[in-house]
């Protein structure tokens, strides 16, 4: 039986594998979050790793919080470059496959074309640099690896822009929201089925690829979007990055090019307001 280990078993994209998970009862899931499988020890990982012996890790925990990362800078590195060594350098020496999450923020956001896997990568923020050194350890010491970089995620579960927005704009009679930054949001939900697609497929190929939802929006766009979906009375205005400063920098432009994935594994990718739409009717029900 194919045993399959999921780590960040309660973030967004984890606990949508584990919703999904329930209808593939011929494999077996293990879900892990820090308490049980702790990021910030190698050791710990390895011993875990040894004891449950999956064939497969999807590596969808990560440290996620952009600006807090700017002032922990060796926790994020720990997090998001040498413990996703150390499962690839385990996953090498147990002939285990490995999915592993990455961000659209390995990228500068200075391009005007959607990015393609092969392009040039230049994080501008810390989570970003840890990230594609995460990637780029995984390169190093393993081929069976599929890297998946993805961009703006939200769901029903966690933390993310939609439940932000919905709570602010129940609170407010006006919110500002940039409307400089252009990209794509992904429903996790989706993505938790593309990787279940590819786990459960007759086709394997190793590399880098892109997933987001179809569509070109900008955050500004994103919250409308919300507010009219979610038919709320709040007035949406649209602010420049530099008037909402944050302590990371974030790219301007994260639209990422699909077609890989689509191709190799025969995904059809959904409409991002429509996926919007179904989390909001999860959301407000």
């Amino acid at each position: 039986m194919l045993h399959i280990l999921v780590t960040g078993s309660k973030g967004q994209l984890g606990s949508e594998i584990k919703k999904i998970s329930k209808d593939y009862p011929t494999i077996k899931f293990t879900f892990v979050d820090r308490e049980e499988m702790p990021l910030d020890d190698n050791d710990s990982i390895i011993r875990f790793l040894n004891q449950l012996q999956p064939n497969l890790i999807v590596s969808a925990g990560a440290y996620t919080a952009v600006d807090q990362a700017e002032n922990e800078k060796e926790l994020v590195d720990q997090i998001n470059h040498l413990a996703v060594a150390t499962m690839a350098k385990w996953c090498a020496d147990n002939h285990a496959k490995l999915i592993h999450i990455s961000t659209d923020y390995v990228f500068d956001g200075k391009s005007d074309i959607p990015y393609k896997e092969s392009d040039f990568t230049a994080p501008i923020n810390w989570y970003g640099e840890t990230k594609l050194r995460g990637e780029q350890a995984i390169e190093r010491i393993m081929k069976e690896a599929v890297i998946i970089r993805t961009s703006w995620v939200y769901s029903e579960y966690g933390n993310n822009f939609v439940k932000t927005m919905l709570r602010l704009m129940k609170d407010r009679e006006s919110i500002g929201v940039v409307n400089d930054q252009v990209g794509t949001p992904t429903y996790a939900y989706d993505l938790a089925e593309a990787i279940i697609t590819i786990i459960t497929g007759d086709t394997w190929e190793p590399g880098v690829y892109h997933y987001s939802n179809e569509g070109q929006i900008s955050w500004f766009e994103f919250a409308v979007a919300i507010k009219e979906l979610s038919q709320i009375k709040c007035e949406v205005k649209g602010v420049t990055s530099d008037e909402f400063p944050t302590l990371a920098k974030r790219p301007k432009y994260s639209l990422l090019d699909k077609t890989k994935i689509k191709t190799t594994y025969k995904l059809s990718v959904p409409d991002w307001k429509n996926s919007l739409d179904q989390c909001l009717q999860i959301l407000n029900a």
